[in-house]
């Protein structure tokens, strides 16, 4: 759906035009799985798929939420008391923008209450970070409406703190980041512990090749209790090694560490995959800086299998993913995502792509799974105002 048409939705919802248009996108995870709660590297892109919203302000302490995506947009808006808003581990869609309002006033930010209607294209379920594409267009849209002068690092930061305590979700600041920072024709190569950035080229169609996404359609929830333990278990590992977070555990290091964590075998195979998927990151950004983009290949199917063997997250659809796209020819192969479901990406040759799609498809209908989706993914703009 397009601004305009946000823009008239808005209108007949609220009955008057909004302020603005703003837009989010949701992100692709190049690699560094699970790193960013653990002060480690990723190296997430946007994609094309965003999350749009119309607003205006208000100055009664209401504020009123509304989605296209909800019961066909057919439903009236959802009216909440800015005074009431409190932390309550809530899961409905409703509860990200929210928890954004509520986290900015927490933070001593002047938000007096606002009109929103949402409108999105980023899969929900996939893995793509639909709910971050969500928090990061109402933060941009209150801080430009409020002139609140917050940077987009700090924006990131407000909505990790809205989905970790006002949702009750876990995650790390890497998706978030991704929204709000990431630029066209680049991967993010992020350091979560200081909040770094460096914006690497990623122009893969002119180097003649494709990163596919393949959404399996098994959907997933970070809230879950596997996700948390995944967390825990990581921090008990930096507790038993005595350093802050695994990030400060060096690759060279790893024999030793694992050895000092003796027979702990669940925390030994969270900290091997932590240590070897920073190392990683590292270096696909090498290769990417160097120009041996092919080569990228072979070190996105390493992570997969530590994200499998070590981290234990991935399911029978995205083993099917990857194992069938390197049968096929791919470069290299993935799940992305915090796991348990969701999409992986696969690179390829561009002469390659039909072949594997079809390869693809054919091994799910033979495994008996709900058919994926396939998309391209293209490095694409980060949050920014429309109108």
């Amino acid at each position: 759906m397009g601004a305009q048409q946000v823009r008239e939705d808005f209108a007949r919802l609220y009955g008057a035009e909004p302020e603005g248009i703003w837009s989010a996108p949701g992100r692709v995870n190049l690699i560094g799985e699970h790193t960013d709660y653990n002060d480690g590297f990723v190296m997430p892109f946007a994609l094309p798929h965003v999350t749009t919203a119309a607003v205006t302000r208000r100055t009664d302490g209401v504020l009123r939420l509304h989605s296209a995506d909800i019961d066909g947009g057919t439903g009236p808006a959802v009216e909440l008391r800015l005074d009431a808003l409190a932390p309550q581990a809530d899961r409905t869609w409703t509860a990200y923008p929210a928890g954004v309002v509520w986290a900015l006033r927490e933070a001593g930010h002047p938000v007096t209450g606002a009109d929103i209607h949402l409108s999105s294209t980023v899969p929900t379920g996939a893995g793509l970070s639909s709910s971050a594409a969500l928090e990061v267009v109402v933060a941009l849209a209150l801080n430009d409406l409020y002139e609140l002068g917050l940077q987009r690092w700090q924006l990131a930061r407000l909505c990790q703190r809205a989905e970790n305590v006002y949702v009750g979700a876990p995650t790390g600041i890497m998706d978030q980041t991704a929204s709000a920072c990431c630029e066209p024709g680049h991967a993010l190569f992020l350091d979560t512990r200081d909040l770094s950035q460096r914006q690497i080229p990623f122009d893969l169609a002119a180097e003649g090749m494709r990163l596919l996404v393949v959404d399996t359609r098994v959907k997933h929830a970070h809230s879950d209790g596997e996700y948390g333990k995944r967390r825990a278990g990581c921090e008990k590992g930096a507790a038993l090694l005595g350093v802050d977070a695994l990030r400060d555990v060096p690759y060279d290091g790893l024999d030793a560490a694992l050895a000092r964590l003796g027979d702990d075998e669940e925390v030994r195979r969270l900290v091997r995959h932590i240590v070897t998927e920073d190392q990683r990151v590292e270096r696909v950004v090498s290769l990417l800086e160097s120009g041996d983009t092919r080569a990228i290949g072979p070190v996105l199917t390493e992570g997969h299998a530590s994200l499998r063997d070590d981290f234990r997250i991935s399911c029978p659809e995205l083993d099917l993913v990857v194992d069938t796209a390197l049968e096929a020819g791919a470069l290299g192969a993935r799940m992305t995502g915090g796991g348990f479901g969701g999409s992986a990406i696969v690179l390829a040759e561009e002469s390659g792509v039909e072949a594997i799609t079809k390869a693809v498809q054919a091994a799910f209908g033979t495994a008996g799974f709900t058919a994926p989706r396939t998309f391209e993914a293209v490095p694409s703009a980060g949050a920014r105002r429309l109108s």
